[in-house]
């Protein structure tokens, strides 16, 4: 077993390694909980990777699971070693979606459905502070630059000369008819969306209103996969006060087709990049 670079990840692969352990043995995390006279909750936290795991936590269970092989344990240990150092994100304090950063930070490719805004990935900063000062009106300036310094981080996915991150997006047309400040701050948005969607790595599709209904109706969504096969793939979705992380097959599978759908509706890329263009020669 080898553990990944990234913090976030090294814990989410730990956590399925100690899953797989449980579930070797026969045991429900109720029954393990039980054992170490803790709550389920907290072996269930463990498990899905939302929790700092330590290495003593490693040990008890390994010893629940009577993990004979000293060389597992010491890998396992290791791991959970690892997955207490900090990402860069932690740098910038207490961000409130830090697991999903370290997830990003990893993957390999990234589809986003966004009804609303331009996503983050190709945002401006200029868009992205307005965007973000309209959303949280109660929130201090200090707060809203950390935020947006972390978004601009963030895009250096994008720009990466060295394994960039694969990014397909689907956006309706209210994002490019939304004014996020003003007319000017809009064109240049979508002059720098146009630009992005002619990198080779970058696909940007649009789905007009006269489309009608389509699957994406439900609101905004994001699939994570990765490049290692033992990392399963994540659907993301983000909530105003907590977010949540599907990794069951089957609901990562139904928001796949359902993408698919999506862009199937959507106009091509190279009529999407003409539609955004159109419209932003309207923000004169």
């Amino acid at each position: 077993m080898t553990s990944n670079v990234n913090p976030t990840v090294r814990r989410r692969r730990l956590g399925q390694e100690l899953r797989k352990l449980r579930e070797d043995k026969g045991m429900t995390a109720e029954q393990v909980a039980d054992r170490l006279l803790v709550s389920q909750s907290k072996i269930s936290r463990l498990e899905n990777g939302r929790r700092s795991i330590s290495q003593r936590d490693v040990r008890d269970l390994c010893g629940v699971y009577e993990v004979e092989d000293q060389r597992i344990v010491d890998s396992l240990m290791q791991m959970a070693k690892d997955s207490r150092q900090q990402g860069w994100w932690h740098a910038f304090g207490d961000v409130p979606y830090s697991v999903y950063i370290g997830l990003e930070t990893d993957a390999a490719s990234l589809r986003v459905y966004d009804p609303q805004v331009v996503p983050g990935l190709l945002q401006t900063r200029q868009y992205a502070e307005t965007l973000i000062s309209g959303a949280l009106p109660e929130t201090a300036a200090a707060e809203i630059e950390k935020r947006v310094q972390v978004r601009m981080r963030r895009q250096e996915r994008i720009s990466a000369e060295e394994n960039p991150l694969r990014l397909w997006t689907v956006m309706d047309e209210a994002a490019l008819r939304r004014i996020v400040g003003d007319k000017s701050l809009m064109r240049d948005q979508l002059d720098h969306l146009v630009e992005q969607s002619r990198l080779p790595h970058v696909t940007v599709q649009v789905i007009p209103f006269d489309m009608g209904a389509h699957p994406g109706l439900n609101g905004q969504y994001a699939i994570l996969e990765f490049p290692d096969a033992a990392d399963s793939s994540v659907v993301y979705i983000e909530g105003v006060t907590s977010d949540l992380y599907l990794e069951k097959p089957n609901d990562v599978q139904k928001y796949s087709v359902m993408y698919e759908h999506l862009r199937a509706q959507a106009l091509n890329v190279d009529q999407s990049r003409q539609f955004i263009a159109e419209i932003a020669k309207k923000y004169t």
